[in-house]
């Protein structure tokens, strides 16, 4: 599920963009979607940064959903089928849930730097405690690449803060796209130990 919710997710991104009227932060008067100006979140304004009804918006809350419900799946299935210790499960079962559903703060009307740390927070106790799984698991491939993430996570945190944004828009879609890998090669994994456990039982 986590791996279709991905892969859906990444279709309907693009489909949204094509839809953006247009305006960036760099350029409110641009004509189109910028994939090295423009952010995920400006598909789901109401309007588009150039002033136009934003067609995108549709398309674009269909993705966050379908993203949010795989990814969801993910922090509560993954934790329990590698049988971690309760508090274990529970830390990322917990965190990794209200890290999606604080995700839809994007869509209310409220500070957007508010839902967007409030979800990333959560998100990263969750990232956290996978990676710690994932080393006791001695998977070593997601765990690395977990790691490249958490460096990823940084980098988007240092260019905000320090008020870096020509680059931004191009980590966090760097970013987005690594994370959605980790994911799915977590699943895949996890797919394939269940498949052998079922065959050699």
């Amino acid at each position: 599920m986590p791996v279709i919710g991905c892969i859906l997710f990444v279709i309907l991104y693009v489909i949204a963009a094509i839809f953006y009227p247009g305006g960036s932060e760099a350029d409110k008067t641009a004509i189109g979607y910028n994939w090295t100006k423009n952010y995920w979140c400006n598909l789901l304004y109401d309007k588009a940064i150039n002033g136009q009804v934003n067609t995108a918006k549709p398309v674009a809350v269909i993705a966050m959903v379908i993203l949010c419900i795989s990814l969801l799946a993910f922090w509560l299935l993954f934790p329990a089928m590698v049988h971690l210790k309760k508090y274990h499960q529970y830390l990322i079962q917990i965190s990794g849930s209200l890290s999606m559903i604080t995700a839809f703060l994007l869509l209310a009307n409220i500070d957007h730097d508010i839902a967007v740390n409030t979800s990333s927070s959560f998100g990263f106790i969750a990232m956290i405690g996978t990676l710690m799984a994932l080393f006791k698991l001695k998977w070593k491939a997601p765990f690395a690449f977990g790691l490249l993430n958490v460096v990823l996570i940084a980098l988007n945190n240092y260019l905000y803060h320090t008020g870096k944004l020509t680059y931004l828009p191009i980590v966090q879609k760097i970013s987005f796209l690594s994370f959605l890998i980790w994911f799915c090669l977590i699943s895949l994994k996890l797919f394939r130990t269940m498949q052998q456990k079922y065959l050699s039982a």
